[in-house]
């Protein structure tokens, strides 16, 4: 796990990061309010054509379908540039609790994919239940996948090869002869 503003290393359940010290709370002050979000897509900077949304929404879906356990949100949003993407998709995953309140700590298995097209960045986050899963390499080596379509302003694309490639890192956690691996047994 590493710090979302300053990347050093981090404990998993660390109350701060303690090169830089930043915390959830901090990065809520200093990052203000949630952006307006929907559910599953949210595309706030109107990047999509309604095809589109309905190809991804379409996607996310049949990743929940065959994952039940797990959440998967899509932002696409414009961030202010005075701050590190990390941090923002840090926050906008804390912030937004779209696992719920129920969901937390280890039962947390949102994935939020999060685009800003402006600056060009993109994260995947993932919930403490996953994290431990998947490692940041290979959710690197998607967004890396994704970067030419994202190069030509093909969104969709990019976006659609990420959640493909989710699928197959989750079917390689959750192999057959252990159905616990993502969860499922809390299900």
């Amino acid at each position: 796990m590493l710090c979302p503003f300053c990347r050093s290393p981090l404990t998993a359940g660390a109350p701060e990061c303690p090169a830089c010290r930043v915390t959830f709370p901090r990065a809520s002050a200093l990052l203000g309010a949630l952006p307006r979000l929907t559910p599953g897509l949210s595309d706030g900077s109107h990047c999509l054509n309604p095809a589109q949304t309905a190809l991804l929404k379409k996607a996310a879906q049949k990743l929940m379908w065959k994952f039940p356990q797990i959440f998967v949100q899509v932002v696409i949003h414009t961030f202010p540039s005075e701050h590190p993407f990390g941090l923002h998709a840090f926050w906008l995953f804390n912030a937004a609790s779209f696992s719920g309140d129920s969901r937390r700590g280890s039962d947390n298995h949102t994935v939020l994919l999060v685009l800003d097209p402006v600056r060009g960045e993109a994260a995947v986050v993932l919930g403490y239940g996953l994290e431990s899963k998947v490692s940041h390499e290979a959710l690197d080596h998607l967004l890396e996948l994704a970067g030419p379509a994202w190069q030509y302003q093909r969104w969709a694309d990019g976006l659609l090869g990420v959640l493909e490639g989710l699928g197959l890192l989750l079917e390689s956690v959750a192999e057959l002869d252990d159905p616990a691996a993502l969860g499922a047994e809390d299900f």
